[in-house]
């Protein structure tokens, strides 16, 4: 008889259920978060019968005192001129107004009991597919036969997007890039995974560096945090239990 494997876990407190659905991110992101939530009450923070995270959700109380936790031990250096200049003379395409892209997508959507894995397969199978395709109709078929949006009725058309049109995890993906065609990895979203065919971009105007330094300057801040963050869960797992989830494959836990 088998040895049954073991459930995931972070000290002893099990991060999920057997039965529930999650992808492997999304347990990393539970197994840095209850390393926090145990860091929190080693400080004094939270108290220590603060109720275990139930489906990953964590208590108000737990939700506070990981933020006081995370102001007190990261060290964040303030963004330098020349820091901020280098990163905008690499990025100002990211920074651009008005641009505008003409897409169609394929979605997969995450539903209640749908195994994570399967649809990631799924997913994986048709990107490899219409990547194959050189032009043609096939992406406007599939989508019709397969695609989880309404959109699919009309061959996954989503018409010309700008940035504010879609959710970030979205937007990030299509904006500030060149690619024409299908793009080279699925998206994910809080939607579920997406096959997405940029058909059409306009390229909006890049403002000049004075007109976008605090932008910068957040972008600079927002990378900081989460270097010094990824370097404190390292710290935390370094001297903890943690059994059945792959933290060592978490780009940036927390911080999507």
């Amino acid at each position: 008889m088998s040895t049954p494997m073991p459930l995931p876990h972070v000290n002893g407190v099990v991060l999920a259920d057997p039965q529930e659905p999650l992808d492997d991110q999304a347990l990393r992101q539970r197994a840095c978060t209850e390393l926090l939530r145990q860091a929190a009450q080693r400080h004094g923070l939270l108290a220590a019968d603060d109720p275990v995270p139930l489906a990953g959700v964590i208590s108000e109380a737990a939700s506070e005192a990981i933020e006081a936790l995370l102001q007190h031990e990261l060290v964040l250096p303030e963004p330098t001129e020349e820091a901020c200049r280098r990163w905008h003379a690499a990025h100002a395409a990211r920074l651009a107004v008005g641009e505008r892209v003409r897409a169609r997508h394929v979605l997969f959507a995450v539903t209640p009991g749908v195994p994570i894995n399967e649809l990631r397969q799924r997913a994986e199978a048709c990107l490899l597919d219409l990547r194959c395709e050189d032009g043609g109709t096939r992406f406007a078929d599939v989508a019709a036969a397969t695609s989880n949006c309404p959109s699919g009725a009309a061959g996954g058309e989503l018409g010309w997007l700008r940035a504010d049109d879609c959710a970030p995890e979205f937007a990030r993906e299509l904006f500030g890039q060149a690619t024409i065609g299908v793009l080279p990895r699925l998206v994910a979203t809080r939607f579920g995974l997406h096959v997405v065919e940029v058909l059409e971009r306009e390229a909006g105007t890049e403002p000049p560096f004075e007109a976008v330094r605090s932008a910068v300057s957040q972008a600079l801040r927002q990378q900081a945090f989460a270097t010094a963050l990824r370097q404190f869960l390292q710290t935390l797992a370094g001297t903890a239990d943690v059994g059945g989830v792959d933290l060592e494959a978490s780009v940036t836990p927390l911080v999507q």
